[in-house]
């Protein structure tokens, strides 16, 4: 019989959003269940982030929380939820002095008073983005979050537990079933409220800046559960990801802020500029948007003048040693270790898949359609509309987990605990069919590689209807096939297995971007069609998505506006 487990509220997915979320529960008095496919508290996207994040904290200049949510509307392109988005901007600041407190350390300036320093970053109307200094942020504030989840013996962390269902019952969340990878055994767990706090989807995609356990299992998990997804067709990719040479131990797009601070060149093939030949001159300074030096990269790479790696070169040759060294610190000596000088050559960049704007469709209270079903991070779709703002991604984690922690929590006090083992056979009996599978046939880990490579060329920055039809033409193919791949069994930590669930998993969502692609017939944010080149007004909607049983229907939904706010004097 599979083991089973009870607990008040369940978590999936353990990086900042989910330990955040478990923090909160805990200290309401709930017994916490935290799981995480890897290991808890050092895995998902938080922990690998290493730029800033985006609070009007008003430390560095006067500021306020309505400017904050001007910026995050006006870089989400007519389509942010604007109630979502004012509980992010509003609760930052007590989220940043809240980790200050638990002991993170933000970098802080003596000048002018010891205070917490404030960068200014792409899309804000001034300095507003705290930091650890030398690209610790992302392990900062993984490191306080686990410290602070260790305090609690109402929190249970399990690590290498990959959940593969939601268990439903009366349109109810009342737990999931769970594969453990060290037994190779299923798990059943009953849960009076469960949080998906898994993260966003660029792992499907071939070139990105995610962990690999990144690939939309939380969306997945929902749709199948009958909750709502939102926003789906829009995937930012970040211009400056790391290309060549080999670079170990490292963010991939970690060279963005100090092409901010320092003026880096971006050269095409033939060391050449190339940037203001599509719309915008730097002038040595970085001004030109994200979505604009992608496009240039891309069109220069199309047209035979890409680097040797079929990418752009980003160059810091024309900068001092004594600057470099001061702007990057110890940065320096973890590039020398991976044979990087940037005094005698550039690197390769290329655009990288690094952020999923769309998500869980959910309400203020971070609640989905589905009963005692929450979403924390990432995860939750709507409050980034067709463009995420720069810096709001690690803030998104610390607001949306510490609510969504707290509502589950609530939701929990008002609920028995729930019989799990009828609802959950059918769940099960997917998961145990799995485990029997052996002998030959198409092995999910290279198909996983084509799907992330039919992702990269068909649903990538910039999508016509041929490659979005080609993609979902390959996309069902694959779904047809999927039930006769051989999964290698019931071992112990069966990576082959594993593949298979994530490519599940990974199929689902990656129909759901395409099918809302094709849709959009217009250009916005962060959804590009080279077919349809401008932005039509008459789209200025959200698009829903749910599950039928055998594919996805897409839906319209207004966009949820604020009364008119009072501007702060």
């Amino acid at each position: 019989m599979a083991q089973i487990l009870e607990t008040d509220v369940l978590i999936i997915g353990a990086g900042g959003a989910g330990m955040y979320a478990a923090i909160t529960a805990a200290e309401t008095g709930a017994e916490v269940l935290l799981l995480d496919k890897s290991v808890v508290g050092r895995s998902g996207a938080t922990i690998m982030a290493q730029m800033t994040v985006a609070a009007a904290i008003g430390e560095e200049e006067p500021d306020d929380w309505r400017f904050h949510l001007a910026d995050t509307i006006t870089a989400g392109r007519g389509l942010v939820d604007e109630p979502l988005a004012q509980i992010l901007c509003q609760t930052a600041p007590e989220r940043i002095w809240e980790m200050e407190e638990w002991g993170i350390g933000w970098a802080r300036s003596v000048e002018g008073g010891n205070h917490i320093t404030q960068a200014h970053a792409p899309g804000h109307d001034r300095n507003r983005c705290v930091y650890v200094d030398f690209l610790n942020t992302g392990p900062a504030s993984s490191r306080t979050l686990r410290n602070k989840v260790r305090q609690y013996d109402n929190i249970r962390r399990i690590s290498d537990l990959t959940v593969t269902d939601l268990v439903v019952q009366d349109e109810c969340a009342v737990g999931a079933v769970a594969l453990h990878l060290e037994g190779a055994a299923s798990v059943t767990i009953a849960a009076k409220a469960t949080i998906i706090a898994t993260g966003g989807l660029t792992s499907l995609y071939q070139r990105n800046s995610a962990s690999a356990n990144m690939g939309g299992d939380g969306f997945a998990l929902g749709l199948r559960a009958g909750a709502e997804l939102i926003d789906m067709e829009f995937v930012q990719f970040f211009p400056i990801g790391h290309l060549a040479p080999r670079l170990i131990g490292m963010d991939p797009i970690m060279w963005d802020p100090f092409r901010y601070k320092l003026g880096g060149r971006l050269l095409n093939g033939e060391m050449e500029e190339f940037t203001q030949n599509y719309g915008t001159a730097e002038d040595g300074k970085y001004v030109v948007t994200r979505d604009t030096a992608t496009y240039a990269i891309f069109k220069e790479v199309e047209a035979g003048r890409g680097s040797p790696h079929g990418g752009a070169w980003l160059s810091f040759e024309h900068i001092s040693e004594a600057d470099l060294r001061a702007a990057f610190g110890p940065v320096i000596d973890r590039l020398a270790n991976n044979g990087i000088d940037l005094t005698k050559m550039p690197i390769e960049v290329f655009p990288i898949a690094h952020y999923h704007m769309g998500g869980l469709r959910v309400d203020d209270t971070l609640a989905t359609n589905v009963a005692n079903l929450f979403a924390a991070g990432e995860a939750v779709g709507g409050a980034n509309g067709a463009n995420r703002l720069s810096g709001n991604a690690i803030t998104e984690a610390f607001v949306f987990g510490e609510l969504a922690g707290r509502s589950a929590a609530a939701a929990a006090v008002s609920q028995a605990m729930p019989e799990i083992e009828a609802p959950a056979e059918a769940c099960r009996a997917v998961l145990e069919e799995a485990l029997q599978r052996r002998g030959e046939g198409l092995n999910p880990t290279q198909v996983f590689a084509e799907l992330q490579a039919i992702l990269q060329r068909d649903v990538g920055p910039f999508r016509t209807a041929e490659g979005l039809d080609r993609a979902l033409a390959a996309i069902s193919e694959m779904t047809a096939a999927l039930p006769q791949m051989p999964t290698g069994g019931a071992i112990a930590f069966n990576q082959q297995l594993s593949d298979w669930l994530a490519l599940r998993n990974g199929l689902e969502v990656a129909r759901a971007i395409a099918t809302a692609a094709l849709a959009r017939t217009e250009s916005r944010g962060a959804h590009q069609r080279e077919d349809y080149p401008g932005l039509d007004e008459a789209w200025t909607f959200n698009q829903v998505i749910r599950s039928d049983g055998d594919g996805v229907v897409l839906g319209r939904a207004e966009v949820r506006r604020n009364p008119t706010l009072e501007q702060p004097s």
